[in-house]
């Protein structure tokens, strides 16, 4: 709990603290096997500062231990999301408070950015990965199911890194992925009760996150945005804003959209939808780390997706641009929160401050007039 109170900035932060928690303080475990979690954590779906929490719990205190350990670390995060939501659905027409998403929503574009410049540098290292990266791009774009563009890409990954290790697997991952973008194409035709929807989707999420917790805001764009309309494009990056502000997992944005959609159940469904996965995967994975650890196709599974996930990113902060720049202040303060970003790399949550104060200045100076 501790940590999820304090850790701002992703899950890189939020594991730096872990590290030094469990590694460095209280010596819980060896620093090998630290990393041992890391990279398994890496190769399955999931937020990985939420599966390491759990994992951690479960190493050090069994089964209690991994729900106390991952159930801690997201209460701060979801307390501090679901009363961000309270305020913005009781408050969210205020001058004042479009003021502060004024300066907020372009800061959180230039965040959105240096994390997709980030994230293709680590992904994309070989011309198969560009080439998967375009692709997956122009597919995005054109309105290719998500689900289907991540589980395709780990396919291809697979097949071009590790083919001869591959035999049957690759059948597999087609097949699973087109069930799961199936059921998400199906969904609003065979089930019209919007919490069930909002607990199917964010299971979805949760099932299907790799490589950033900013994936969810992909598949917020194209089911909750385009496909349900429960929410505004304006009120996604609201919502983005909100995962910035707020400690813990950029998950608990999930908690914010279901409070925005369907009031405090809707809260709670999206908020267990997007995390219950975390646990359940953990829960299996445990006796397999090893495996997972030397296996070439997960390796190279998680390359294709890698390549996939930019890619996803990178369309919907070009979607964002669009409803959060819209003159001249907020086209400088997304230039400048993404220059400050890449140059001095401080904590979001101070960049997200900042665009707020912005905001708030402009509104109090043009009221003055």
């Amino acid at each position: 709990m501790k940590i999820g109170l304090i850790s701002f900035g992703g899950p890189a932060a939020s594991i730096a603290l872990m590290e030094q928690e469990v590694v460095g303080k209280r010596r819980w475990l060896s620093r090998e096997h630290f990393l041992d979690l890391m990279a398994v954590t890496n190769l399955v779906p999931g937020p990985n500062a939420v599966e390491m929490a759990s994992h951690i719990g479960f190493v050090h205190a069994g089964w209690p231990g991994l729900l106390a350990g991952g159930a801690s670390f997201i209460l701060p995060g979801f307390l501090a999301s679901l009363a961000l939501g309270w305020l913005y659905v009781r408050f969210g027409n205020l001058p004042q408070t479009d003021a502060l998403f004024y300066g907020i929503n372009p800061a959180v574009v230039g965040i959105i950015l240096v994390a997709t410049y980030r994230l293709g540098r680590a992904a994309i290292q070989d011309w198969p990965a560009l080439v998967l990266f375009l692709l997956c791009f122009t597919a995005s774009m054109l309105g290719i199911n998500e689900v289907l563009l991540l589980l395709i890409a780990g396919a291809a990954g697979a097949w071009i890194y590790a083919r001869p290790r591959l035999s049957g697997k690759l059948r597999v991952l087609l097949v699973t992925g087109g069930s799961w973008a199936g059921l998400s194409a199906a969904l609003p035709a065979w089930l019209d009760h919007r919490l069930v929807k909002l607990a199917l989707f964010s299971l979805k999420v949760g099932s299907l996150l790799f490589g950033s917790g900013m994936v969810l805001f992909a598949f917020i764009q194209r089911d909750v945005v385009e496909r349900f309309g429960w929410l505004t494009q304006r009120q996604l990056v609201d919502a983005i804003a909100v995962g910035q502000m707020t400690p813990g997992p950029v998950l608990s944005s999930a908690t914010f959209i279901g409070y925005v959609v369907a009031g405090l159940p809707g809260a709670l469904i999206a908020t267990c939808g997007v995390f219950l996965p975390s646990f359940v995967i953990i829960a299996l994975i445990g006796p397999w780390m090893s495996h997972l650890r030397r296996s070439a196709v997960a390796q190279a599974f998680l390359r294709g997706v890698n390549a996939a996930v930019v890619a996803l990113i990178l369309s919907v902060a070009l979607a964002l641009l669009r409803a959060a720049v819209v003159d001249i202040p907020t086209a400088l303060i997304a230039a400048g929160s993404t220059l400050i970003l890449w140059r001095f790399q401080p904590e979001t949550f101070w960049l997200v401050l900042a665009g707020a104060l912005v905001g708030l200045a402009r509104y109090f100076i043009l009221r003055g007039f």
